[in-house]
């Protein structure tokens, strides 16, 4: 369905990538964490990357919080920063259960892409492109959260990754993201093309634990 000339720009961008988020949500990588299947030594590769990844989202956040013109912007990037620190705590217990050092990870390509195009467009470009850039992988996880929540991998051994990013906490994050895009970016060829790329970035990234174990034989 496309967007309604009406809706918020949050709502357009987000129906006009419906593309990549079906592509996301098939995925073997999300398809094997809703059902259950998917191999533990490619979930563990995943987790180290996504750590990663959220110590970039982070420093992203902080970047333009510091940019923000009002207070009222700024206290919502910082709960939202305050998200971002409880997924590293759940990062932190997966790890500890899996046996991954967070201190000593290399990211892969699609890691490090999206983590150099977020930070990159965080230090260069306008607070809107920022938030474009920065709102596909909190409203991503939260559809697929919510998909995957409708499945049987809510008793499976990925319980707590779907509980996560179907939580009601989780999904209002999303949802004050998307009203800061609404009001302090414009509808740019810049902010759309940010928006697309992150979602692009978001399907590499689920990818890269599967190709990783396909290149080393694994």
């Amino acid at each position: 369905m496309s967007p309604s000339k009406s809706s918020s720009l949050a709502a357009r961008l987000w129906a006009e990538s419906g593309d990549l988020a079906d592509s996301c949500l098939h995925h073997p990588f999300v398809a094997g964490i809703g059902d259950g299947s998917l191999d533990r030594d490619a979930f563990r590769r995943y987790v180290a990357q996504d750590a990663f990844f959220l110590h970039a989202f982070l420093r992203a956040y902080a970047l333009a919080a510091a940019r923000s013109e009002t207070v009222g912007d700024a206290a919502v990037f910082h709960e939202l920063m305050g998200g971002v620190l409880a997924e590293l705590e759940l990062h932190g217990r997966y790890a500890q259960a899996l046996g991954i050092d967070l201190a000593h990870i290399t990211p892969y390509p699609a890691c490090r892409a999206y983590t150099d195009f977020l930070l990159r467009t965080a230090w260069t470009a306008s607070l809107g492109e920022t938030l474009a850039a920065l709102t596909p992988c909190m409203r991503l996880y939260v559809f697929l959260g919510t998909e995957l929540a409708k499945g049987r991998g809510v008793d499976g051994p990925y319980a707590d990754w779907i509980k996560t990013y179907s939580s009601p906490e989780i999904s209002a994050l999303g949802a004050k993201l998307e009203m800061l895009l609404d009001r302090v970016a414009a509808d740019t060829p810049a902010v759309r093309d940010a928006y697309r790329y992150a979602m692009e970035c978001e399907l590499e990234f689920f990818s890269a634990p599967l190709e990783a174990a396909q290149s080393s034989g694994a």
